[in-house]
């Protein structure tokens, strides 16, 4: 006995250890500590404007990464002696946190007899969760949901629907049922099983940079994998500083509208584990993981400083560690001078290393610093005199002007940081106005200005491509370019302006590390010259790069929680596509007398999963794909750039009923194609 209480205390003792010097934050097991730790793993962030409900605004934080759907007897849950916690930081004028939202968890085993996980209409573990929020950033907290339902892992239809499991109607009845409003009657909680939102090439990022993969085998790592989701809709007059409504803001663009929301999780400083196999907690709590902008941890902060990044929260952060962001790692990759040449998957994305024939923005270099004192910067964001040293530091850091403020401060609606519309070619003129999220409060932090209006999710116009793409139409469309005045241009709301679930966060990121929102501003990449289109061949390389994967691996619902279902344990296993090679030569039908029409290749036959498009464009150019019933009913859209040559399109069909169905493509209004497609 005295052996096992000394092991205990040394246990207890290294764990005290670690949580108090090298606490620990994620996204997908990113930091090294962490992902030892996963039920307390911070994944992703998510803070938009509600689509279907303008007059609230959907906080989604996410954990416990990459879950297999059949990962059985033990299902993944969130943890007990866990606090998870959404932080929203709305007053530049008050230090930390306004609002906290606390989550804690607690599990039951109903039926000790059996190792099923769900059996004869009983759970084991059955997890309930308490909501509290603070209104005072962290001194008082009042419990406003109690017992609050998770719904179970989706094991399989035999747990969940059949007579000797739950005898439920669908999962999609437990996991609407677990929907629950506060107290408060202001904030909609749901807290559960999904599927992971996030989309990426986990395997070719990791691998030096191949993204997209140089051998066209592009895999998304998050596919058919679920996550463990606290999602809650909240009234934009709660978040707002001054509880006014967004009728009362002044236009879309209301710096007093702009908040900053990051999420953490905490344990108790000490762990004791016990002779009997069980563990105990006590002592203070810490904080052992913490998530605001997607990637930073990830693609930002090298190996050797993620734990010392993770132990901090946004008001305490390493300056030394502001370096990161001024001269990016990426960067080097991104540049032919120093390691672009080994990084082939990159060759698109080039710095700007002599924009306007004057400005260096490569590691290393000065950028705009050579401006320091001079008269042109009088009444801009970079002027001494309004931001302080904020956005221009010093010497030898180039992107303390784009990246820096897009991940630590937000962008202020001030000079230079407009558009080039109406600049008539000088970056440091007054533009057309398009973003404004600036909160130097803290550091890393979501930013979102709830003013913004919602771009419809059925729109032509809207993009994964979020805020880059509302650039673009900013600077190309006649419906927004022919004057600098602030318009509702598409896609304002999206990343980095807060982050939409459907946002392709890995993309824009490396396109802004490229420095497509100087471009943006004015300052042109090197291939431009005077009296040219600043639309040169090295900005339209970056804005049509990809990494390979665009879109999460299913469809997002239209209303709260916006996430979809959980995969099931008796469906996908492992994230394996079934994929059948059976091609089918596009057979034009009556309707298709355009003289423009293509003939197009379609497979599989008959579909499962995935309905994949060949198409051999002669340009670069916007199309649409849609899928229709036999009545006529539109059931999909996806709109894709696809650039000159051969193209592979993936259309995601495995929410759809089986049937036959029709595709068409579009580009501009032209019909392409169509085919009758069967969905198995």
């Amino acid at each position: 006995m005295k052996k096992i209480l000394n092991t205990c205390l040394i246990m207890s003792v290294l764990f005290l250890t670690l949580a108090a010097n090298s606490l620990f934050a994620s996204s997908h097991r990113e930091a090294p500590l962490i992902a030892n730790d996963p039920l307390a793993d911070n994944t992703d962030l998510y803070a938009f404007r509600s689509p279907d409900d303008p007059n609230t605004i959907t906080i989604i934080a996410n954990y416990v990464p990459l879950q297999l759907p059949h990962a059985g007897p033990n299902y993944y849950q969130f943890g007990e002696n866990v606090r998870y916690e959404i932080h929203i930081d709305n007053d530049v004028s008050t230090p930390g946190d306004d609002i906290i939202y606390r989550f804690t968890f607690k599990r039951v085993i109903e039926d000790s007899s059996t190792f099923f996980n769900i059996r004869l209409g009983q759970q084991n573990l059955k997890t309930t969760y308490t909501l509290e929020r603070s209104m005072d950033g962290g001194v008082n907290f009042s419990a406003i949901i109690t017992n609050g339902i998770v719904p179970p892992p989706n094991i399989g239809p035999r747990s969940i629907q059949g007579g000797a499991g739950l005898n439920a109607m669908s999962y999609e009845s437990l996991m609407m049922g677990a929907i629950t409003t506060a107290s408060t009657n202001q904030e909609v909680v749901y807290c559960g099983p999904a599927d992971d939102p996030f989309f990426v090439d986990l395997g070719g990022i990791f691998d030096l940079g191949d993204s997209p993969r140089q051998n066209g085998k592009n895999q998304d790592g998050v596919a058919y994998t679920n996550i463990s989701t606290i999602a809650i809709q909240i009234p934009i007059s709660v978040l707002q500083k001054d509880g006014k409504t967004i009728g009362q803001a002044t236009d879309m663009l209301d710096g007093d509208f702009v908040i900053g929301v990051w999420a953490s999780a905490s344990r108790q400083a000490m762990r004791t584990l016990n002779s009997n196999g069980s563990m105990t907690y006590s002592g203070n709590w810490v904080q052992v993981s913490r998530l605001g902008m997607p990637l930073t941890n990830e693609a930002v902060i090298p190996i050797g400083a993620k734990d010392d990044w993770n132990s901090r929260t946004p008001y305490n952060e390493n300056p030394a560690h502001y370096e990161h962001f001024y001269n990016p790692e990426l960067g080097l990759y991104m540049d032919d001078s120093l390691f672009g040449g080994a990084v082939p998957s990159f060759a698109p994305l080039r710095i700007q290393r002599n924009a306007l024939g004057a400005f260096d923005f490569g590691n290393g270099q000065d950028g705009l610093f050579g401006l320091k004192g001079n008269a042109a910067l009088a009444g801009t964001a970079l002027d001494d005199a309004v931001f302080g040293t904020l956005l221009l530091p010093g010497a030898g850091k180039p992107r303390s002007v784009d990246l820096w403020p897009a991940f630590h401060t937000g962008v202020p609606n001030v000079r230079p940081y407009q558009l080039a519309t109406g600049k008539n070619g000088d970056p440091l003129a007054a533009g057309k106005p398009f973003v404004n999220n600036f909160l130097p409060n803290g550091g890393d932090m979501l930013r979102l200005n709830m003013a913004t209006p919602v771009t419809d999710r059925n729109s032509a116009d809207f993009s994964t491509l979020g805020l880059i793409q509302a650039a673009v139409l900013g600077l190309t469309d006649p419906r927004f370019n022919g004057n600098a005045g602030l318009d509702t241009i598409p896609n304002m709301d999206g990343f980095p302006n807060g982050r939409r679930l459907e946002d392709d966060v890995t993309r824009i990121e490396l396109q802004a590390v490229s420095g497509v929102v100087l471009a943006a501003i004015g300052l042109w990449y090197d291939d431009f010259s005077t009296g040219m289109s600043p639309v040169t061949q090295d900005l339209l390389d970056v804005l049509t790069y990809s990494t390979g994967i665009e879109a999460n691996d299913t469809t997002f619902r239209s209303a709260f929680p916006y996430v979809q279902t959980p995969w099931s344990g008796a469906g996908k296993a492992g994230g394996k596509k079934v994929i059948y090679n059976q091609p089918m030569v596009l057979i034009p039908t009556a309707i298709e007398k355009d003289p423009f029409f293509k003939p197009l290749r379609v497979y599989p036959i008959p579909a499962q999963d995935q309905l994949y498009v060949d198409f051999s464009s002669d340009k670069t150019q916007d199309i649409q794909l849609e899928l229709f019933t036999i009545t006529g009913s539109r059931v999909l859209r996806k709109s894709v750039r696809v650039p000159a040559g051969k193209n592979k399109i993936e259309l995601e069909v495995n929410s759809l009923p089986a049937g036959t169905y029709f595709v068409k493509m579009k580009s501009e209004g032209v019909l392409l194609g169509s085919a009758k497609v069967i969905k198995k």
